[in-house]
């Protein structure tokens, strides 16, 4: 009998499919492994970092058969025993967009059973850096602003992120040295404005934040959410709205709407003989959002959470939804479906949830029209979908 596997241990590998996780499939002597740091058809080293009763996980530390995608990583920190904030930073690019391909496929196909092939369309920079505008940093025992290392509460102190703006960069957080252990937000604006806060609390820069997404404006906290990619806002905007096929006069839900980033362009399109309920649970996204419609008649600021809020609503043509990593839930979508809105479309940044949601969907008369997937997140194994559901007519059979 082979002996069971042990953290530390070295073992020879050849690499399998992407997982949904950032992670590979390997085998050795019968058992998974979950390795970083390698691609799929290379032979590697890998030293093993946690066991448990299913399955190990561990780090490709010598490469002895490279697969062709591979390249030099562009930061230090991005390595085995570095920090967790990026995944596939030895890939190519082009190739980490054809992995997050197969993940969502493959996702679908088990969780959903259903079969896709989605468009995935990339943003600018090209180069898949210094696009994170959010970031909330952990502090290390020696005081030092850094990141966690995967799947442990390890900090891993750095001096810059190759991932994140110009100006948080610039900030000086890497350089302080900070008291307690709460994290550090760092959040930068399209108008390169600075803001660094603690636990809800102000330390440098502007309280509200100016973010400009085409002709909108919004003036927005930091503790509020807003997409992290710097270009998101306008991709999403734009990719969501030809989706929806709004017409003038419409009823809709924006549903986990956060400060309203959808409900501007939503607003606009149907009119002041529509209506938009934008539904929110969290306390500073909904004053922003509040501030932010205070003028415009046909949108309504809901605050409380989709499953209480949503049954209050009579009447829906349209309805978005863009929840959180966990996705909506039978719950949730059993009181959308309840509506009876011509098209849904679900943003959502985790194929697995959406997958789930999808099947429920689908069962419920809707069908799947298109997906898409945006590499809001390069060198991660994030991935943004947005997909669009029609509802469908269940027509009686003809008798013979």
């Amino acid at each position: 009998m082979s002996k069971a596997l042990e953290v530390g241990d070295n073992i020879e590998v050849e690499i399998g499919p992407i997982a949904h996780g950032g992670h590979f499939i390997a085998r050795h002597n019968g058992q998974v492994v979950f390795v970083r740091h390698a691609i799929t058809d290379e032979k590697v080293i890998v030293e093993i970092t946690s066991v448990s009763s299913k399955l190990a996980r561990g780090d490709a530390i010598k490469i002895l058969k490279p697969s062709p995608d591979r390249i030099k990583e562009s930061c230090e920190y991005a390595v085995p025993g570095g920090c967790g904030g990026c995944d596939f930073q030895h890939i190519k690019i082009s190739a980490q967009r054809e992995l997050k391909r197969i993940v969502i496929k493959d996702q679908f196909s088990h969780i959903g059973k259903v079969e896709v092939n989605p468009e995935i369309i990339s943003v600018e920079p090209k180069n898949g850096l210094n696009w994170r505008t959010r970031f909330d940093f952990a502090v290390s025992n020696n005081g030092r602003a850094g990141l966690y290392s995967p799947r442990t509460k390890n900090v891993v102190e750095i001096d810059h992120c190759m991932i994140a703006t110009k100006v948080i960069n610039d900030s000086g957080i890497f350089e302080r040295k900070w008291k307690g252990k709460d994290r550090i937000r760092v959040s930068s604006s399209s108008a390169d404005e600075k803001n660094i806060s603690r636990a809800g609390r102000n330390i440098s820069g502007p309280p509200l934040l100016h973010e400009t997404v085409g002709d909108y404006l919004y003036e927005i906290s930091p503790e509020s959410f807003w997409q992290g990619h710097k270009n998101a806002p306008t991709t999403l905007i734009n990719t969501a709205l030809d989706l929806m096929d709004l017409n003038i006069g419409d009823k809709v839900c924006d549903l986990y709407g956060g400060v309203g980033l959808f409900t501007m362009g939503i607003s606009e399109i149907i009119g002041e003989n529509g209506y938009v309920h934008l539904v929110e649970s969290d306390d500073y996204a909904t004053k922003d959002a509040r501030k932010i419609f205070k003028n415009h008649k046909n949108v309504l600021v809901r605050k409380g959470r989709v499953e209480k809020e949503l049954p209050l609503v009579d009447s829906v043509d349209v309805i978005l939804l863009d929840p959180p990593r966990n996705g909506a839930g039978s719950l949730v979508v059993d009181q959308m479906v309840s509506k009876k809105p011509r098209t849904i479309v679900y943003v959502s940044c985790d194929p697995a949830s959406l997958a789930r949601d999808t099947k429920l969907l689908l069962e419920n008369n809707y069908s799947l029209d298109k997906i898409i997937a945006i590499d809001l997140f390069p060198m991660t194994h994030h991935i943004e979908c947005v997909a669009k559901f029609k509802q469908t007519t269940n027509l009686p059979k003809k008798s013979g």
